[in-house]
């Protein structure tokens, strides 16, 4: 037993006496490893796996291991070949990933339902494509939003993108009317499903006409791609912008192609792109005549430049009758069949995708933002490099320390950031207010505006008149600005008690100042609790009138103070201000100030009670 002579042969005897039975023997050294190793995988197995599994195992060990082949070589220790192979083979299981025959089976199953799903759905669309005509487009494009709802959108719209595609873009020219019904039905699902119809379609349209330029093939699949970009267009799918954008490209390389390109797609959509866009119509027309002067001795056919340039003229004109061959009414019938078939009131021009040549091209890199909700994962839009050079002008337009400074005043949003950058860098108040207009924010981004002039004048050392006068020309603008300015004011009287000193005196100021301009009316008074006045409040509306009354020229403010006599529900509000005028503001003010001051104060206390009684009488009466 000491010797390992003796062990070996004891393992010898006990595996001759068990061969004919492998499933009940004792496993060898390595068996019992592989076994261990793979303990929970072949529990999860199918019986007959495990016998394949174990048969193989087995073999393996019988053909390499020198103890099952039937020389009795025991008395030596296992050779380093030996061991090197076990751990080979052990090394090459572990690193393989076991995938359970069940779950295999699942996964296959799983495939293969797919596909057959996939090709049911690619039968049914072809059916209803090839039967695809004028008079039953309606029935067509009803089954094929049946089927958008029943399957997924992914597979819907490649489906329905490839088929489209082997359709219509072939090696000879495609009958014009075949190709408007085609995409009519294209605009149709594009207005009724979701802007992801006809995203994913002009997507692959793009980028096939994109890779067949480059290819310089012979047949006329780039006119039939054309056709269908200009029909996008026509049925509004697709904005000017990408027309442009496709015409300038052919333009900048003018050959004989791209001429015959550019005639093609002016004939289909020139008359649009004049209505929609005639500026850019006519620089494209004023490059184009440049290209062909450039262009003349490479050109060897001159007739075709000279009847493109002809046809740019007749378009920039308005003259049809010079387009040899231009028909308007089958597009014009069609988009009549248009408006009856879509179902919202969206069929204008709020679904047409505003999207570039370049962004069409660079989907895959920088993602499709024109489709709302497209999840994208992939490289950085922006590299490092390029996110620094395009941060350099910003920082040349607004100054560093504007910045700095905007961080410090808490301007936690873009708008915020934008409005006070323009409030600290404009030259006077009618600068700030026409660069404040040029932001373009609509609702309540428009509100911020307000509360941003507001905070910044309470944020002053000093009162800085140019405050009140923005706020006075923004009130003059429009009836919403002086409704936000009044309700933003009403909340900082409400919160008089936390304002500083010097944010209460410039909001005195700002307040008197549209009272005086009548930017707002005494009315934004009516917020205050008279009967439950605290010191700050008396302190503050004692400013406010005393200013008011004083700076004001007594004309002006009869017509400040009669605004607020005719008007029944502000009743309360003309009676606590008569009773604190004559109790609170003129108490004291022999005391306070000069003896001329005071009877100012009085006369102007006199005048504004008159007028605040002017029309109650009438009003009793």
């Amino acid at each position: 037993l000491g010797s390992r002579a003796g062990l070996s042969r004891l393992c010898e005897s006990s595996d001759d006496e068990e061969a004919p039975a492998p499933r009940e023997s004792q496993p060898g050294p390595r068996e019992e490893d592989e076994e261990d190793r793979e303990e929970e995988p072949e529990d999860a197995s199918d019986p007959s796996e495990e016998d394949d599994e174990e048969g193989r195992w087995e073999s393996e060990s019988s053909s390499s291991s020198p103890e099952d082949s039937g020389v009795p070589e025991a008395s030596e220790p296992p050779g380093e070949e030996e061991e090197e192979e076990v751990e080979e083979v052990g090394h090459n299981h572990s690193a393989t990933k076991y995938v359970p025959p069940q779950v295999r089976k699942a996964q296959e199953t799983l495939d293969e339902k797919k596909r057959e799903e996939l090709g049911r759905l690619k039968k049914m669309v072809n059916g209803l494509i090839n039967r695809l005509s004028e008079p039953n487009l309606s029935s067509i494009s009803g089954q094929m939003e049946e089927l958008y709802m029943a399957n997924s959108r992914k597979d819907m719209n490649e489906t329905l993108t490839d088929i489209l595609m082997n359709a219509c873009v072939t090696a000879i020219a495609m009958p014009a009317r075949l190709m408007m019904e085609h995409v009519l039905l294209v605009s149709v699902l594009h207005h009724n499903i979701g802007i992801e119809v006809g995203a994913h379609f002009l997507e692959a349209v793009v980028k096939k006409f994109d890779e067949l330029c480059k290819s310089d093939a012979e047949g006329k699949e780039c006119e039939n791609l054309l056709a269908l970009i200009a029909h996008l267009y026509n049925f509004h799918v697709v904005h000017s912008l990408l027309i442009f954008d496709i015409l300038k490209k052919l333009v900048s390389t003018f050959t004989e192609k791209e001429i015959e390109l550019i005639l093609f797609l002016l004939k289909n959509v020139g008359f649009s792109l004049r209505k929609d866009d005639a500026l850019a119509l006519k620089e494209l027309i004023t490059e184009a005549q440049r290209k062909a002067n450039t262009a003349e001795k490479k050109l060897q056919d001159q007739t075709r430049v000279r009847f493109m340039l002809d046809t740019m003229l007749a378009l920039r004109n308005n003259d049809m009758r010079k387009i040899p061959g231009y028909d308007p009414e089958p597009v014009e019938k069609l988009r009549k069949l248009q408006r009856t078939l879509v179902h919202s009131s969206s069929s204008g021009k709020e679904t047409q995708l505003r999207v570039s040549l370049e962004s069409l091209l660079s989907a895959d890199q920088v993602g499709r933002w024109w489709i709302v909700g497209s999840s994208w994962s992939g490289t950085p839009m922006i590299n490092d490099a390029n996110s620094k050079t395009q941060q350099k002008p910003h920082i040349g337009k607004v100054s560093s320390k504007i910045l700095e400074l905007a961080r410090k005043q808490r301007m936690n949003t873009d708008i915020r950031r934008s409005i006070f950058c323009v409030l600290m860098t404009s030259e006077d108040f009618l600068d700030a207010f026409e660069k404040l207009l040029k932001l373009g924010l609509k609702d309540q981004q428009e509100r911020e505006i307000v509360h941003v002039i507001l905070y910044c004048c309470l944020q002053e050392k000093t009162y800085n008149p140019f405050y009140a006068f923005l706020a006075n020309k923004f009130c003059e603008c429009e009836r919403r600005f002086q409704m936000t300015f009044q309700f933003s004011i009403w909340d900082k009287i409400r919160d008089l008690e936390n304002l500083s000193a010097a944010a209460i005196s410039n909001l005195v100021s700002l307040l008197a100042h549209l009272l005086r301009t009548k930017s707002l009316p005494l009315s934004v008074l009516k917020v205050i609790e008279f009967s439950e006045l605290d010191k700050p409040k008396v302190r503050f509306l004692r400013q406010v009138l005393s200013m008011l009354l004083i700076k004001t020229d007594a004309e002006e403010l009869t017509d400040i103070f009669v605004r607020i006599s005719d008007n029944p529900k502000l009743g309360m509000l003309r009676e606590s201000l008569k009773l604190f005028l004559t109790h609170f503001l003129l108490k004291n003010v022999q005391a306070q100030k000069s003896a001329e001051e005071a009877s100012l104060l009085k006369e102007r206390v006199e005048l504004a009670t008159k007028a605040l009684q002017a029309k109650e009488s009438k009003l009793k009466l």
